[in-house]
Parts: structure tokens; C-alpha cells; sequence
């Protein structure tokens, strides 16, 4: 029977509906069983999660924690494929990724008790990254993953269950094969009492135990609670009779425990001093948690102590250790074995920088002893020293460059490295407040100069040192020496990754020249490599100062008229096929020295040397001024910090010949500079 055209279509769209009707009925099922929790049980959750197979792996091949998984109450702690993609050792403890109560992220508190055969606790430490962001939570070392956790299931007794990922595999207290520990779940004391039994291969404690004991300190080790301890290893005392073990007293063992919390290494709060349990009015140490990193995905950690407010046995400053051995968690807090003991100096400047267990400058270590091994002939004669050392990033990137085939250079370089005092960054502080602190370097005519950064939001100041043209920023300071101090820096000193514009964009006290140049698109020029420049720009205090003596010049032309501002730098510049040193000027200038400059008139200049310091003379007013730093090395160029610009008070007077009057000089010109810059 033939069906009319508008009947079948009539069928079509009624058949399409009972389709898509059948198919939700088809899905309804599989709805509503995800939306009940106690339909999943855990372990099937585990068991078709592909990033959890690693892991449901070694749970299907123990009976115990099989039978725990189906069976009981429990909090699973889930390490991730990648994490054990990670991991190193041979065995995973199972247990100890499991809690017999069901906790939620929110019920956590600061130690979870795990169902390990000696019932190792967990530890959980919460950091919130910034104000007003959600906290992270981790267990011991390994972060918990918040989007992949909180899944709480019921299993077929009924039984709450729940489920947290984490990114790392967790570790307790491993023997040794054939070992068995004197007590179950040791604390910090019962670990170094039965060290022998647990695998902390290839090292051994046994000189800080037996000063310990000595000493009568072990109570502090067995204190309950929660403390994070630092364990020297027997490498750091050397070869006995050592007199690093000769200084350690009760005060120094009490500057190796942070009281009142378990410290891991991944949530640790680096950067930030921690009181130890030597901490009075006589005698305060700090310990800082400190990454350095080694490579992508990579670092070292180690910890910095502080002393402050030194008694006779001690030198105040900073000490340095690494964290050879992590994360060992006992029944009162964590355990941490250190290459060396903190608070202790022990080592002179040259000594320290040559030893090969000091790893954060084993770069700059092979440099100097590959190719500048009479530098450590100039440290054996001083008395004091206070090195700047770069880390070893900075060096790779030196030692990728040409300049490696000049020996000679090299040498003139590590030598800016050193001062021939004992200078501490508290002093740099108290010493740049109001002007630029310089000091002098081993390398003769060449100085250092510091300057302070205000963080606005947690008004925190940082400090940065410039030597030959490179602009570093200090990394870890106050690293104590027999003998001065050890700073390690972020760039190489005298080796130049800049051209002359980035230089005066990025240089603290050359501001204004910078500014000037870009609302009159002077600086343009000076990002060429092609070309040799020498330029002679007065520092920010220059310009400020000769507006003061001055105040007939007219600022505010002087910015916005950018012919007449553009007219006066060129005084300034120098264009050749080479550029030219103080030193260089200084031999070429017997009497009056004329240089062709970048605008239609040349330079004439007189230089001369007196105390290791430049002077220069511009023949238009005839004036010495100093030379406040000389040879600032660019990438193609030469910058000499001056004292006072070369610039006539009639290239600064306004056409009408009127004065400025209401408003002082330094705030006109400050106001002048940032309104033309806000208008640019």
C-alpha cells in the first residue's frame, strides 16, 4: 500500500523522535549510576584509571592491601604514573599511602597516622602561594593534586572511603636488607641510635651522635611534638682530628632543629629565616631553606644558616649545606642529612671557593682552575677578601663565548670579582642610603657599585652590584669565611651582554640620560653592533646638581625642545672605528685631545690619573670633573660615567631669556621628565 507524500513524511520526523527517545532511556542508567558515589566503589575507580595503573599494579599483587582496598575504611594517599616514573627506589610501601580513617582535604590535620607495620605518621603541610589564592596541601614531599582529590566512595560493606592523588611516591624509614630497628617508628634520636640498621647509603652520622651524646643533647632529638633536624654527615668533618668537630657545643647542635614544625623540601618556604632552638638575646640562628637550579626540571637544595649577634666561638654570617639525603620522616618531624655541619666557620675564602664539596660554584671553580689558575695566587696573599661568586649558569654562558681565548682579560675580570675587605650585605645596606656605595676590587682601577630595589609590595630591598658594564643581582648573600665573605651573584661581572642603549635602559643611575635620549630618539643609534661607540653620559646626580647651579636654564624647553636636547648629547658621543679607554685617553691626551663626536662639533678634552681615579677636563668651560666610573663595557661600545655634563648654560636658555621661579630645580625636573615621558 503506497503511502501519500505528507504521511511519510509525518513518519519520518515521528521515527527520528522515537530514536532519540530510545537513546536516552539507553543513557538514563548510565547517569544516574555516576551520579551515586556508592555505586564506584575505590577500588574499581583505581582499577579503571589509566594514570593510576603504576600504582593498582602493586595493590593487585599484595593481598593485605587488596584486602584493605575492598574491605575497609579507608584514606588512600594515590601516587600518579609520572610520580613513579620518578621514583628511584626499588620498593613502594604501600601502607604508607594508606590511613584506616576516612579524612576529606578539609578534616586533615597536621599528621595523619598510616597504616605502615610501625605506624610512621604522615605529615601535612598547607602554603598558601598568595594572598587570597587557595591553599596547596601536600603529604610529607608530595603535593596533593586538589582537582583529582576528595572522591569519597562507599564500598560493599558500606564502609566510607577516600580518594587523594598526589605527585609524588611517599617514603618512610627504610632497613637495610637482614635489619630489623631497635624501636618501631623511631624518633630523630632512636634514627641516629640505630642508623646502622637504615638505608641511608652512602653515608654514615656517627661523629655528629657521638658529640651528641657528649654533649648531652640526645633529649633534644627525643623531644615530642614536631621538629624539623639537620644531620651533618662523617664527610663533613673530613679526616679526623678535625677542628670542625672541636667547635661544635650545645649551641650549635640546638642551631641544627627547627622546632615546631616538619619541614619537607618540596613545600618548604624558601627564601624565609627560621627560628632555630638556638634563638636568645646573646646568640640567634636562622636556617634558610635555598634551591639552586641545576638544569630543566632539575635542582639541589641545601640550607643556610645564620648566626647573628656571635659569641667569641662563632663568626656571625652565613653557612652553607646541602641536602644530600631528604625528607626521612620519624615519629616527632622530619629528618634531613646535611654534606657539612651549619653555624660553623671553618674555612678561609680561597679554601672554601676550591673545595669541591661547595657545588653551587663548581663552575666557576673549573674555570679558574682550567684557565686562570694564578688568580688563586692573588687570593693566598690577602688577609681579607669578600668574593662575589656567579652561579654556574652564568659561567656556562661566559665559557660559550669568544672571550675564553683572551687569558689575559679573564684574569682582569675574576679579579673584579674580589674586594680586599670583608664586606656584608647589611653593610652595603647601611652604606647606600643616600648615594651609590663603591668599593674598590683587586682588579686596579676598577670598583663596584651597589644600589638598593624596594619590592612595593612587601617593601623588601634587594641589592644589585655593577662591575665593568654588568649589572648582577644578588642571589644568596653573607656566606661567612675565615677570612670575609662569599656573595653569589646571577651574571659574570666585566663581560658584556649589552649593547649601550640596554645599558642606559636597564643602569639605575643613568636615568635621565636614557630619557632624554628617547624623547629625542637619540638612543636610536646606539642598539647598532656595527658601529664603536664611546660615550660619556653624566649620571642622574650630574644632571640634577648642574640645574641647581644653574637655575637660569630652562628645564622645561630643554625636554620638549628635542633639537636643542638631541644638540647636547651629541656633545657627549663618540663614533669611531674602535672605542676608546680612560687609559687609552689618558696616553693620547699629553696636552689638549680633540674627538669627532656623532654632531657637527668635536670634543676637546684633557684626561689625567690621580689615586687610581680618571679626571677629565672639557676645554669649553675648562673644569676638571671625576670620572665617577670609566670603561663600562657594552657589546659595542664603551660608557664613562661622568660627574658633569658637557653643556653650556646658554644651550639650556630659553629664547625669551626668563627664569623659572616657584617650583625647586630637582622636583622640575623630575615632574618635566615623567610628564614628556607619559606624553611619548
Amino acid at each position: 500500500m503506497d503511502i501519500p507524500t505528507s504521511s511519510r513524511h509525518g513518519v519520518g520526523q515521528y521515527g527520528r523522535h522515537v530514536v532519540f527517545f530510545l537513546a536516552c532511556l539507553q543513557l538514563l542508567p548510565t547517569v544516574w549510576t555516576v551520579g551515586r558515589s556508592s555505586s564506584v566503589t575505590l577500588e574499581a575507580r583505581m582499577r579503571d584509571d589509566p594514570d593510576l595503573s603504576e600504582f593498582y599494579s602493586l595493590i593487585e599483587r599484595d593481598e593485605i592491601a587488596m584486602s584493605r582496598l575492598v574491605h575497609h575504611p579507608l584514606t588512600i594517599f594515590a601516587p600518579t604514573n609520572q610520580a613513579f616514573q620518578r621514583y628511584l627506589n626499588n620498593k613502594t610501601h604501600l601502607n604508607y599511602h594508606m590511613s584506616s580513617t576516612p579524612l576529606r582535604l578539609s578534616q586533615l590535620g597536621d599528621t595523619v597516622r598510616s597504616l605502615n607495620d610501625d605506624g610512621t605518621p604522615l605529615y601535612i603541610t598547607r602554603r598558601r602561594p598568595l594572598s587570597g589564592m587557595q591553599e596547596d596541601l601536600y603529604v610529607n614531599s608530595a603535593k596533593i593534586v586538589r582537582e583529582r582529590s576528595n572522591m569519597e566512595f562507599k564500598n560493599t560493606r558500606g564502609y566510607t572511603q577516600i580518594l587523594h592523588i598526589i605527585d609524588d611516591v611517599l617514603t618512610p624509614i627504610t632497613t637495610v636488607f637482614n635489619k630489623t630497628l631497635d624501636t618501631p617508628n623511631p624518633d630523630a634520636w632512636g634514627f641516629l641510635q640505630s642508623v646502622e640498621a637504615i638505608n641511608i647509603e652512602p653515608h654514615r652520622v656517627r661523629s655528629f651522635r657521638k658529640k651528641i651524646l657528649n654533649l648531652k643533647r640526645d633529649q633534644v632529638f627525643k623531644k615530642s611534638g614536631i621538629s624539623t633536624f639537620f644531620i651533618p654527615v662523617e664527610t663533613g668533618f673530613k679526616v679526623p682530628p678535625n677542628p670542625t668537630l672541636s667547635m661544635i657545643d650545645k649551641r650549635v647542635i640546638d642551631g641544627h632543629v627547627i622546632p615546631n614544625k616538619a619541614i619537607f623540601t618540596t613545600p618548604a618556604p624558601y627564601g624565609k629565616p627560621l627560628e632555630t632552638l638556638q634563638f636568645e638575646d646573646d646568640l640567634r640562628v636562622t636556617i634558610t631553606f635555598f634551591r639552586h637550579e641545576t638544569g630543566k626540571n632539575t635542582h639541589r637544595v641545601f640550607v643556610v644558616s645564620n648566626t647573628m649577634y656571635s659569641n667569641s666561638r662563632l663568626t656571625p654570617g652565613a653557612v652553607i649545606a646541602e641536602i644530600v639525603k631528604p625528607n626521612i620522616p620519624v615519629a616527632n618531624g622530619v629528618v634531613h642529612l646535611i654534606h657539612r655541619p651549619l653555624v660553623i666557620v671553618d674555612m678561609h675564602g680561597m679554601q672554601m671557593l676550591t673545595d669541591n664539596s661547595h657545588t653551587l660554584w663548581s663552575k666557576f671553580r673549573d674555570l679558574i682552575e682550567d684557565y686562570a689558575p694564578e688568580f688563586l695566587n692573588v687570593l693566598r696573599g690577602m688577609s681579607q677578601m669578600t668574593l662575589f661568586v656567579p652561579q654556574d649558569e652564568a659561567v656556562a654562558q661566559m665559557m660559550q663565548t669568544n672571550f675564553m681565548s683572551n687569558r689575559k682579560k679573564l684574569l682582569e675580570v675574576l679579579m673584579m670579582h674580589v674586594v680586599p675587605d670583608a664586606i656584608t650585605i647589611d653593610k652595603i645596606k647601611r652604606n647606600n642610603q643616600n648615594h651609590i656605595y663603591q668599593i674598590p676590587t683587586m682588579n686596579s682601577r676598577r670598583f663596584l657599585y651597589f644600589n638598593l630595589n624596594e619590592n612595593r609590595t612587601t617593601h623588601d630591598k634587594s641589592v644589585t652590584v655593577e662591575g665593568g658594564g654588568v649589572n648582577a643581582s644578588l642571589v644568596l648573600g653573607d656566606i661567612a669565611t675565615k677570612d670575609g665573605y662569599i656573595h653569589i651573584i646571577d651574571r659574570m661581572l666585566g663581560v658584556s651582554y649589552m649593547t649601550v642603549q640596554e645599558k642606559l635602559e636597564t643602569d639605575p643611575m643613568l636615568n635621565l640620560t636614557y630619557h632624554f635620549g628617547k624623547l629625542n630618539h637619540f638612543n636610536d643609534q646606539l642598539n647598532m653592533t656595527n658601529k664603536r661607540f664611546t660615550y660619556f653620559v653624566p649620571r642622574d646626580k650630574a644632571w640634577i646638581q648642574w640645574f641647581i647651579e644653574h637655575p637660569a636654564a630652562n628645564l622645561d624647553d630643554f625636554v620638549r625642545n628635542r633639537e636643542q636636547s638631541r644638540m647636547v648629547l651629541e656633545h657627549h658621543l663618540i663614533v669611531a672605528d674602535r672605542v676608546f679607554s680612560m687609559g687609552d685617553l689618558r696616553n693620547m691626551s699629553h696636552d689638549s685631545l680633540i674627538l669627532p663626536t656623532v654632531g657637527l662639533e668635536s670634543l676637546q678634552i684633557r684626561v689625567k690619573e690621580e689615586d687610581n681615579r680618571y679626571f677629565i677636563q672639557w676645554k669649553e668651560t675648562g673644569r676638571w670633573t671625576t670620572v665617577f666610573r670609566a670603561d663600562v663595557e657594552c657589546t659595542n661600545g664603551l660608557i664613562h660615567v661622568i660627574d658633569v655634563p658637557f653643556v653650556h648654560e646658554y644651550d639650556m636658555i630659553t629664547s625669551d631669556g626668563h627664569r623659572l621661579y616657584g617650583i625647586e630645580p630637582l622636583t622640575l625636573l623630575l615632574v618635566t621628565v615623567l610628564t614628556a615621558l607619559g606624553a611619548v
